[in-house]
Protein backbone atom coordinates (compact mmCIF):
# COMPACT_ATOMS: atom_id res chain seq x y z
CA UNK A 1 0.00 0.00 0.00
CA UNK A 2 1.16 3.53 -0.76
CA UNK A 3 0.17 6.48 1.40
CA UNK A 4 1.21 10.06 2.08
CA UNK A 5 3.92 10.43 4.71
CA UNK A 6 2.89 11.49 8.20
CA UNK A 7 4.83 13.24 10.96
CA UNK A 8 5.36 9.93 12.75
CA UNK A 9 7.20 8.52 9.71
CA UNK A 10 10.25 10.80 10.02
CA UNK A 11 12.52 8.32 11.82
CA UNK A 12 11.58 5.41 9.52
CA UNK A 13 12.14 7.54 6.41
CA UNK A 14 15.51 8.74 7.70
CA UNK A 15 16.51 5.10 8.34
CA UNK A 16 15.41 4.15 4.81
CA UNK A 17 17.38 7.05 3.35
CA UNK A 18 20.55 5.58 4.81
CA UNK A 19 20.28 2.81 2.19
CA UNK A 20 20.92 5.31 -0.61
CA UNK A 21 24.46 5.56 -1.91
CA UNK A 22 24.36 9.36 -1.60
CA UNK A 23 21.74 10.27 1.05
CA UNK A 24 20.73 13.88 1.61
CA UNK A 25 19.29 14.40 5.12
CA UNK A 26 18.93 18.11 4.35
CA UNK A 27 16.54 17.22 1.52
CA UNK A 28 14.36 15.20 3.88
CA UNK A 29 14.23 18.11 6.30
CA UNK A 30 12.84 20.45 3.64
CA UNK A 31 10.53 18.13 1.69
CA UNK A 32 7.42 19.36 3.52
CA UNK A 33 7.96 22.88 2.18
CA UNK A 34 9.17 21.85 -1.29
CA UNK A 35 7.15 18.80 -2.24
CA UNK A 36 5.71 15.59 -0.93
CA UNK A 37 6.73 12.17 0.31
CA UNK A 38 4.86 8.94 -0.40
CA UNK A 39 5.44 5.88 1.73
CA UNK A 40 5.22 2.18 0.84
CA UNK A 41 4.12 0.10 3.81
CA UNK A 42 4.38 -3.64 4.19
CA UNK A 43 0.77 -4.08 5.32
CA UNK A 44 1.76 -5.84 8.54
CA UNK A 45 -1.08 -5.82 11.02
CA UNK A 46 -3.75 -5.00 8.45
CA UNK A 47 -7.14 -6.53 9.34
CA UNK A 48 -9.16 -4.56 6.81
CA UNK A 49 -8.30 -4.16 3.14
CA UNK A 50 -6.18 -1.02 2.60
CA UNK A 51 -8.81 0.39 0.22
CA UNK A 52 -11.28 0.39 3.12
CA UNK A 53 -8.89 2.17 5.50
CA UNK A 54 -7.08 4.91 3.56
CA UNK A 55 -4.01 6.29 5.27
CA UNK A 56 -3.36 3.22 7.39
CA UNK A 57 -0.85 0.44 7.02
CA UNK A 58 2.15 -1.34 8.45
CA UNK A 59 5.71 -0.21 8.77
CA UNK A 60 7.36 1.87 6.04
CA UNK A 61 9.55 -0.19 3.69
CA UNK A 62 10.19 2.49 1.07
CA UNK A 63 9.47 6.04 0.04
CA UNK A 64 9.59 8.45 -2.87
CA UNK A 65 10.27 12.22 -2.62
CA UNK A 66 8.66 14.41 -5.27
CA UNK A 67 9.67 18.06 -5.51
CA UNK A 68 7.62 20.77 -7.18
CA UNK A 69 3.97 21.40 -7.88
CA UNK A 70 3.29 21.08 -11.62
CA UNK A 71 6.36 19.85 -13.46
CA UNK A 72 8.12 17.85 -10.77
CA UNK A 73 11.40 16.17 -9.95
CA UNK A 74 11.59 12.73 -8.41
CA UNK A 75 14.38 13.44 -5.93
CA UNK A 76 14.67 10.07 -4.16
CA UNK A 77 13.15 6.62 -4.39
CA UNK A 78 14.37 3.96 -1.99
CA UNK A 79 13.16 0.55 -0.86
CA UNK A 80 14.68 -1.28 2.09
CA UNK A 81 17.08 -3.97 0.81
CA UNK A 82 15.03 -6.72 2.50
CA UNK A 83 12.00 -5.71 0.40
CA UNK A 84 13.54 -5.10 -3.00
CA UNK A 85 12.21 -7.05 -5.99
CA UNK A 86 8.78 -7.27 -4.31
CA UNK A 87 7.14 -4.52 -6.37
CA UNK A 88 7.44 -1.67 -3.88
CA UNK A 89 9.68 0.44 -6.11
CA UNK A 90 7.27 0.12 -9.04
CA UNK A 91 4.29 0.85 -6.79
CA UNK A 92 5.97 4.01 -5.47
CA UNK A 93 6.89 5.14 -8.98
CA UNK A 94 3.37 4.47 -10.27
CA UNK A 95 1.85 6.36 -7.33
CA UNK A 96 4.12 9.34 -7.98
CA UNK A 97 3.16 9.38 -11.67
CA UNK A 98 -0.53 8.95 -10.87
CA UNK A 99 -0.40 12.16 -8.83
CA UNK A 100 0.96 14.17 -11.77
CA UNK A 101 -1.45 16.35 -13.72
CA UNK A 102 -1.95 15.48 -17.39
CA UNK A 103 0.50 17.29 -19.66
CA UNK A 104 3.14 17.79 -16.97
CA UNK A 105 6.66 16.41 -16.86
CA UNK A 106 8.50 14.50 -14.16
CA UNK A 107 12.28 14.37 -14.22
CA UNK A 108 14.83 12.42 -12.23
CA UNK A 109 18.56 11.73 -12.13
CA UNK A 110 20.07 8.31 -11.52
CA UNK A 111 23.66 7.09 -11.32
CA UNK A 112 24.78 5.94 -14.74
CA UNK A 113 25.87 2.59 -13.32
CA UNK A 114 22.63 1.89 -11.41
CA UNK A 115 21.21 -0.58 -13.90
CA UNK A 116 18.29 -1.83 -11.74
CA UNK A 117 16.97 1.71 -11.19
CA UNK A 118 17.48 2.68 -14.82
CA UNK A 119 15.59 -0.44 -15.90
CA UNK A 120 12.69 0.42 -13.57
CA UNK A 121 12.42 3.99 -14.87
CA UNK A 122 12.70 2.97 -18.52
CA UNK A 123 10.03 0.27 -18.06
CA UNK A 124 7.68 2.98 -16.76
CA UNK A 125 8.22 5.12 -19.86
CA UNK A 126 10.96 7.49 -18.69
CA UNK A 127 13.39 8.44 -21.43
CA UNK A 128 16.98 9.64 -21.04
CA UNK A 129 17.28 13.34 -21.87
CA UNK A 130 20.82 14.13 -20.75
CA UNK A 131 23.82 13.37 -18.60
CA UNK A 132 25.41 15.25 -15.74
CA UNK A 133 29.07 14.49 -15.11
CA UNK A 134 30.21 14.65 -11.49
CA UNK A 135 26.60 14.84 -10.28
CA UNK A 136 27.17 12.57 -7.29
CA UNK A 137 29.85 12.83 -4.66
CA UNK A 138 32.64 10.34 -5.31
CA UNK A 139 32.31 8.89 -1.78
CA UNK A 140 29.12 7.08 -2.82
CA UNK A 141 31.03 4.21 -4.41
CA UNK A 142 29.30 4.71 -7.75
CA UNK A 143 30.12 6.59 -10.90
CA UNK A 144 29.93 10.34 -10.50
CA UNK A 145 27.86 10.63 -13.66
CA UNK A 146 24.07 10.80 -13.62
CA UNK A 147 21.64 10.08 -16.40
CA UNK A 148 18.72 12.52 -16.44
CA UNK A 149 15.35 11.03 -17.34
CA UNK A 150 12.01 12.62 -18.14
CA UNK A 151 8.45 11.35 -18.34
CA UNK A 152 5.72 13.42 -19.96
CA UNK A 153 2.35 12.60 -18.44
CA UNK A 154 -0.12 12.00 -21.27
CA UNK A 155 -2.85 14.55 -21.82
CA UNK A 156 -6.22 13.44 -20.48
CA UNK A 157 -8.20 12.27 -23.50
CA UNK A 158 -11.51 12.71 -21.63
CA UNK A 159 -11.15 16.50 -21.62
CA UNK A 160 -11.07 17.00 -25.39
Amino acid sequence: MIRTARDGDAAAVAALQSHLSAPSPRLLATVGALGRCLIAVDGAGERIAPSERPGTGGRPVGYVLILGESDTHLAELVVHPDHRREGYGRALLDAALDRQAPGTRMTLAVAADNDPARSLYESAGFEPVGRRPEFYESVCGCTDEAVVYAYDVPEDDDQS
